[in-house]
């Protein structure tokens, strides 16, 4: 229990109000997005700049409380969920715009502000912040440059480390530190940026980023192309990057996904495709449609049964929204929906999603794939239910296959959820021992009374990888 002199403290702090340990509160924060973990925390609190969040840190460290920092909770991989107790502390009251510096493309913004918001004021200024998270309009930039968010633009554009230049954060002892700022270069030392980018609030508490910003594409052009034979899908993936043609988008739905956002879109496609590539080109007008015409010659000669291409930008929004729509539409199917991450080579996509296909087959469980295939990241989702403990663990041991499979093929267990707490456990197969240490020693450095995000990223007992030879 949270000693109430710890409590007077913290509400001097932020204020009466902005301290809370009402049960309704604490319910409200003792989950994220990620299905089945809850952990009460033993208090919740609301900072508005960065000199309070110094001065609870310097508190719990005092006390050796463990701290857990948060936007929206959208992430799926445990990361905010306070398994060991302690304090909550969101971010949402710290969510300005601080400053647009149009002489240098750059923006300094407080961690709390939603994503949306921020692209939306952006585009508005006639400038592009692409990183695109399917939860950005719910998603905080904070919680992004946690987890290092990508998107559907991260093949061309890259995902939220390649636009984080400068960062101010507070240590776990309550120090302030600044990081990188509004320069194209910078060698000085190790880069501090970059490291907490994806450190998933273990290494500080983010309290203030600066952002590049790039000049907006001048035309875009939506396609689709539907593929009867999965890996006629998957070749015209390799095939166009082949080409030296790097789409905004490329997108891939399997046929158990394209069911189900067309049931929930109303998009009216054929359902007996085994596959569905959406994809979207940006640029001058003349390379766009150059690219596009390229494009579906290539779909065309990797046997696509069906290409269209959307008539105008409102039918092309529908279709990119109906792709981002893909897990809301499929957790229609069963009370409890796993949405996994795990990234191949894209020459490996189509064997990766066999493979995925024959695991559901081996243990009973339905799974649906969709994902990033221009960047080789899928997202098998199992829609399932919590209350029935057989088919879970089934899952879980399907999905410990599937991250096995990943590794086989040259890929890695996660390519943009985070590790958190449901990837700990195989951390290691990706990394190593040698980089398990390496990683629990910058930990150390940062926090060496281990209070910031506790019992994420590093299990208690990694699992034992069973090479699995299917050559």
């Amino acid at each position: 229990m949270l000693e109430n002199d710890v409590k007077i403290k913290l509400r001097q702090i932020v204020g009466e109000s902005h301290f809370k340990d009402d049960m309704e509160t604490l319910v409200t924060h003792s989950y994220d997005g990620t299905p089945m973990l809850q952990q009460l925390p033993e208090g919740v609190i609301y900072p508005k700049d960065t000199a309070q969040v110094s001065a609870i840190m310097k508190v719990l460290s005092e006390h050796r409380i463990p701290l857990v920092s948060r936007g929206s909770g959208t992430n799926l991989c445990g990361g905010t969920v306070p398994v060991q107790g302690g304090i909550v502390m969101v971010m949402h009251r710290m969510n300005a715009i601080l400053e647009v510096d149009m002489q240098n493309l750059t923006a300094t913004v407080q961690p709390g502000i939603i994503t949306k918001t921020f692209i939306e004021h952006i585009e508005g200024l006639g400038l592009f912040y692409p990183p695109d998270p399917s939860s950005m309009a719910i998603s905080t930039i904070g919680g992004n440059i946690a987890e290092c968010s990508g998107g559907l633009r991260g093949l061309k554009y890259g995902t939220t480390k390649d636009y984080v230049i400068g960062l101010e954060c507070v240590l776990a002892s309550g120090e302030i530190m600044r990081t990188g700022g509004k320069l194209m270069k910078d060698v000085a030392g190790y880069d501090l940026t970059k490291l907490l980018i994806g450190s998933e609030g273990t290494l500080a508490v983010i309290t203030e980023a600066t952002l590049k910003l790039i000049p907006p594409p001048k035309y875009k052009k939506t396609m689709l192309a539907m593929f009867k034979d999965i890996y006629g899908a998957a070749r015209t993936v390799s095939a166009i990057i082949e080409n030296r043609i790097i789409p905004a988008t490329l997108e891939f739905m399997d046929n158990p996904t394209i069911r189900v956002v067309n049931d929930f879109a109303k998009l009216g496609l054929p359902l007996d495709m085994a596959a569905i590539l959406l994809i979207e080109q940006d640029g001058e007008m003349e390379t766009v449609e150059r690219d596009i015409a390229r494009i579906s010659e290539i779909c065309q000669e990797e046997q696509a049964d069906q290409i269209s291409i959307a008539s105008n930008q409102e039918e092309a929004l529908k279709l990119l929204t109906a792709r981002r729509s893909a897990f809301t539409a499929l957790a229609r199917l069963r009370p409890t929906t796993i949405l996994e991450d795990a990234t191949v080579p894209r020459s490996e996509i189509a064997e990766m999603v066999l493979q995925i296909n024959r695991i559901a087959l081996k243990y009973n469980v339905q799974i649906c794939t969709f994902g990033h295939a221009g960047d080789g990241n899928l997202h098998p989702t199992a829609t399932t239910d919590a209350r029935d403990h057989d088919e879970i663990e089934r899952v879980e041991a399907a999905f410990e296959e599937i991250f096995e499979e990943a590794i086989r093929l040259g890929g890695t267990i996660t390519g943009e959820h985070g590790v958190g707490l449901v990837k700990a456990p195989f951390l290691e197969w990706k990394v190593g021992s040698t980089g398990i240490a390496i990683m629990k020693s910058i930990k150390q450095g940062f926090d060496p009374l281990n209070i910031l995000n506790p019992g994420k990223m590093f299990a208690k007992e990694s699992r034992r990888r069973v090479v699995i030879d299917r050559v």
